[in-house]
């Protein structure tokens, strides 16, 4: 059955007594546990939607970015990627931390897929039977690493906390009929319709990628950010807003990390 097949659903990863248990989200806005009881999705700890072994990323994937960055609505022949360790993951509501000797946090709202079984080798068309649904996600950044760690980017977006991802994993929908918005303290930043800007869909980058790389049930695609990233401050209310899937909200903390 495709990820694309309704009708819409969303389940979420949630902190119980300690333990990580999945529930579905009911339309009333209560989480029901599979045991058959209920809890307000406000009283609980929400965790990342996924046990994941990576984080993709890609670089330039909007037209409106290609333009920001470099004037092309399409600057590379294919999508390039980079890649965040699972420690970068971060659940809805939470923390991320800004280091007191940081000054450029940027933020990039981003539609993320999630792999749902062992993908290798498969069709843009297969794709869509791989995913196990699909999330909100941030793809933040010290930029103040740019420079001196361009290549794997490791430093400027493997920080730990610094991919945000939820609130849920939601199936049925169609990303192609989406529009993706990135709120800063309640105030729009970032609107894009993801069926007109995306050059590459997540079917296609996931089986570009299954073309070099096995990618496990869990494991996180990003599609990349439109334009208008920009830089947080200790305090910045961030959210991350995709018409089917929900709003993802986090809040910027201030926190110490040696400089190298």
């Amino acid at each position: 059955m495709s990820v694309l097949d309704g009708p819409r659903q969303e389940k979420r990863r949630i902190q119980i007594s300690g333990e990580a248990v999945w529930a579905t989200m009911s339309e009333d806005g209560m989480l029901i546990l599979e045991d058959g009881s209920s809890v307000s999705a406000d009283e609980v700890t929400h965790l990342p939607p996924c046990v994941a072994t990576k984080i993709i990323c890609p670089h330039l994937t909007y037209t409106s970015r290609g333009i920001e960055s470099r004037n092309k609505p399409q600057p590379t022949p294919y999508p390039t990627y980079f890649m965040k360790p699972v420690t970068a993951l971060n659940g809805h509501r939470g923390a991320i931390v800004k280091p007191e000797d940081c000054q450029y946090l940027n933020y990039e709202g981003e539609f993320a897929a999630i792999i749902g079984k062992e993908t290798k080798n498969i069709t843009p068309e297969e794709a869509w039977d791989h995913i196990a649904g699909f999330a909100p996600a941030l793809d933040m950044g010290l930029h103040d690493f740019r420079d001196t760690d361009s290549g794997s980017m490791l430093r400027v977006k493997g920080g730990d906390g610094m991919c945000p991802l939820g609130p849920g994993l939601v199936t049925g929908i169609d990303p192609r009929e989406q529009t993706l918005r990135t709120y800063r303290n309640g105030q729009l930043v970032q609107e894009a319709n993801i069926g007109e800007e995306l050059v590459w869909g997540p079917d296609y980058m996931i089986a570009d990628l299954a073309r070099h790389i096995t990618l496990m049930p869990g494991d996180v695609v990003l599609t990349g950010t439109p334009c208008h990233s920009r830089s947080l401050e200790v305090g910045d209310f961030i959210e991350v807003e995709i018409t089917q899937l929900g709003r993802l909200s986090m809040t910027v903390v201030s926190g110490s990390a040696p400089r190298a």
